[in-house]
């Protein structure tokens, strides 16, 4: 997958500045720049309606859900473009709509509802963790209750394996 080119404002603005005062095409400026024509369409359209201002590198926005399926309701009908919809509601690219089109048809109102991004938080649960051991050294009576503690694991876990191996005794004659 290739990385999008981000272009910033002066060579937005330079370009644009070619079509409308150099007398030149959109696809002669998009040709000798190197950039795709309807790139440098979009940008002559945001010009036009909004300015200088239209040009200007926008951080991201988060939409809600209402204003989404306005933009769509209103494309189907008025009968908008996808580049006309980014341009009369300042939408920066005509693949956010595209995916509001298709998370609204999979899934209908709640497909246009912001999900979360990124790595999920951390657990809520608590987490039981091991008590520490302290730096006094034990006494003779925690000495034997840990030591009995430890038989009686081990035990339970002989008596298991014992069960396990019997039962394999029986099934393989």
């Amino acid at each position: 997958m290739f990385k999008r080119n981000k272009y910033n404002y002066k060579f937005r603005l330079g370009c644009i500045n070619s079509v409308l005062k150099g007398n030149h095409s959109v696809t002669w400026v998009a040709k000798e720049k190197g950039i795709t024509r309807s790139n440098l369409r979009l940008w002559l359209s945001f010009y036009n309606q909004y300015g200088i201002e239209g040009l200007k590198n926008r951080e991201r926005r988060n939409y809600s859900a209402s204003f989404k399926r306005e933009v769509l309701l209103v494309m189907d009908k008025e009968h908008l473009s996808l580049r006309s919809a980014c341009v009369r509601f300042n939408i920066p690219s005509e693949s956010v709509i595209i995916n509001w089109r298709k998370a609204y048809e999979l899934n209908g109102q709640l497909g246009l509802v912001p999900q979360p991004k990124g790595r999920p938080k951390k657990m809520k649960l608590p987490i039981k963790r091991k008590a520490r051991k302290s730096a006094k050294p034990l006494t003779r009576e925690e000495e034997l209750l840990l030591e009995n503690e430890y038989l009686r694991a081990e035990n339970e876990l002989l008596k298991k394996l014992q069960a396990l191996v019997q039962t394999n005794k029986k099934q393989k004659p």
